[in-house]
């Protein structure tokens, strides 16, 4: 119902502060927080009650360095934590500690490359891992290993097209996905087996920043 619980951090880079936080996400025990501290480039861990846990990263473009991660997701065992790191133009995997596990993409606008990635979601299978690729105006669905399975939408203003979405979410039966066509000002509901479409995209680098 909207009442106050408790709140933590502040603008800094110490263990629990932050500077532009922009993702987070919840296991499914409820237990463990993962925040996106975005121009801090990390990811911070937290219990329920903010009580800081562990962190990891710092800027660059290896393993495990991030420039500008936007959004965070974690798969329903808790396991295994997805990380939008939208300045590399890339996915990147670690496991619960922070582990780096695997990678994927690069700037582009072919299957599987993205131009400033923006928000990422997985099924309740963990079998599904679905990314706004922002400034290419679609989505992108891939498995958790980050094989391509298929994508939809392009730029514009009609159903099924986007205009700088940042946000997507999958309900807990992973039939339906819903995603944040930003600068359309709208929310739009597909299948989670929308097949493939053609795209013919602009990228008009138009990512809220």
């Amino acid at each position: 119902n909207g009442t106050f619980i408790t709140k933590w951090g502040f603008e800094g880079s110490a263990d629990g502060q932050f500077f532009s936080p922009l993702g987070v996400a919840v296991d499914s025990s409820g237990n463990n927080v993962y925040v996106a501290d975005t121009s801090n480039n990390r990811i911070q861990k937290f219990d329920s009650n903010g009580t800081f846990i562990t962190k990891w990263g710092n800027t660059g473009s290896e393993d495990g360095q991030f420039v500008k991660p936007f959004g965070v997701a974690v798969d329903s065992s808790g396991n295994n934590v997805y990380v939008v790191d939208s300045d590399n133009h890339r996915i990147q995997k670690f496991d619960s500690n922070g582990t780096f596990i695997t990678k994927w993409g690069f700037e582009g606008s072919a299957d599987g490359q993205f131009v400033y990635p923006a928000g990422v979601v997985v099924d309740s299978s963990g079998n599904n891992v679905y990314v706004v690729d922002s400034d290419n105006h679609r989505i992108q669905k891939f498995d958790s290993n980050g094989t391509f399975i298929t994508k939809w939408g392009f730029e514009g203003s009609a159903d099924g097209q986007f205009f700088s979405p940042l946000g997507v979410a999958v309900d807990s039966s992973g039939n339906n996905v819903y995603v944040a066509d930003t600068s359309n000002n709208r929310i739009q509901v597909f299948s989670s087996a929308t097949p493939s479409t053609s795209s013919s995209s602009t990228n008009t680098n138009s990512r809220l920043n």
